[in-house]
């Protein structure tokens, strides 16, 4: 049996995971309205969640929202900043962390698309030693990637912008 104080804080995980769950889903409801054209609504919808989550928030949350609060980015320099808040979030993740989001996840997974959006972001800025610099540090762990359709899909851009830039 459990006791009155044991029952409120499994309530206060459960009221917890739920509003996790609802930081990812107003994440990925911001993410459709993007890939929907309205770039500037999923701006604006990232910017509020951002200011709720703050720089100290959940890492998981953090790096989700950086990844794609860059994209909506008009600025390439602004990109690069989410890009790299991204990645430091990523360096605080745990995989016990992101697989309670989802099991499939591990963090090392993420770390070849972060270095390949960050080699992209200081290819446009025109840096292209530090651009080469992320490409490897990409193609390096790559290996943690699926053989599946989004694994194929970072390899071959990274295979691409290496081709860009001349190696």
């Amino acid at each position: 049996m459990r006791s009155a104080g044991g029952a409120a804080v499994a309530e206060e995980r459960q009221q917890e995971t739920a509003s996790q769950d609802a930081v990812m889903t107003r994440i990925g409801q911001a993410v459709m309205l993007h890939r929907g054209g309205d770039r500037e609504e999923a701006r604006n919808r990232f910017a509020a969640l951002w200011a709720e989550i703050g720089e100290d928030g959940d890492p998981f949350h953090r790096c989700t929202l950086a990844h794609y609060m860059a994209d909506t980015q008009d600025d390439p320099a602004e990109e690069l900043e989410w890009d790299v808040r991204a990645l430091q979030a990523a360096d605080s993740l745990t995989d016990a962390r992101v697989g309670a989001h989802h099991a499939s996840l591990a963090v090392r997974a993420f770390y070849p698309s972060l270095h390949l959006n960050l080699a992209a972001d200081y290819a446009q800025l025109g840096r292209p030693g530090a651009a080469r610099h992320e490409l490897a540090r990409a193609r390096a762990c790559a290996g943690a990637l699926g053989d599946d359709e989004y694994g194929d899909g970072i390899r071959a851009e990274i295979a691409r912008l290496e081709l860009e830039l001349g190696g």
